[in-house]
């Protein structure tokens, strides 16, 4: 398994500087990208385009809080974490409140779909506002609760970093949270998407 952290020379842990990060990605890109490549041999091609697009790849899951988290428990465990299909009991009330949102948006533009009338479509597209508006209520909850678990996971962070530096001590109680944190982000981000969908639907369809 190809460690990304070392790969883009950052330290093996929950958060990153993504300042930091995107600076040594573009310093890193720029040495192995294809147009630096040319005149010499094929083998010093391809290994260079290989690296770049590890280099790529390496950016694009560090970059991101859940893909991070994923694959820092990958390294950790050795395994891939356990795919876990029961909603987290913190966010089950917003489960079934997003469920609800999402069912009665979906029927509001079925029976929308049927309206021929010009007239009566500006109306039903009035009421879509309605819609739209719980919909992003709702978004905006999700939003805040995620900006709440990357500020956990700043704050992780460094316990992160203190029992790394202990040799005596192993991480087993980060871990476990970090796990957590990493199946919240999830289903937020799927719910997110999910709720953006109607939001567009309802706007535009």
């Amino acid at each position: 398994m190809t460690d990304y952290f070392t790969l883009l020379d950052e330290p093996r842990r929950p958060w990153l500087d993504s300042d930091a990060l995107k600076q040594k990605f573009l310093t890193l890109s720029a040495q192995f990208h294809p147009d630096r490549s040319h005149g010499k041999s094929e083998a010093e091609r391809k290994a260079a385009d290989q690296r770049f697009s590890e280099i790529n790849t390496a950016y694009n899951c560090l970059r991101e809080p859940k893909d991070r988290l994923r694959h820092l428990l990958e390294l950790e465990l050795g395994t891939k974490p356990a795919d876990i299909q029961r909603v987290p009991a913190e966010v089950t009330e917003t489960f079934f409140e997003i469920g609800r949102l999402c069912k009665e948006a979906d029927q509001f533009l079925a029976n929308r779909r049927q309206v021929t009338s010009p007239l009566v479509k500006v109306q039903w597209f009035e009421r879509g506002q309605e819609q739209i508006d719980r919909l992003i209520q709702v978004r905006q909850k999700i939003d805040s609760r995620r900006e709440e678990l990357l500020l956990e996971l700043k704050a992780l962070n460094a316990v992160w970093e203190s029992r790394q530096n202990n040799a005596d001590t192993k991480p087993e109680l980060s871990l476990a949270r970090l796990d957590e944190i990493y199946r919240l982000l999830g289903y937020l981000g799927r719910w997110a998407e999910q709720i953006q969908e109607r939001v567009v639907q309802l706007s535009f369809d």
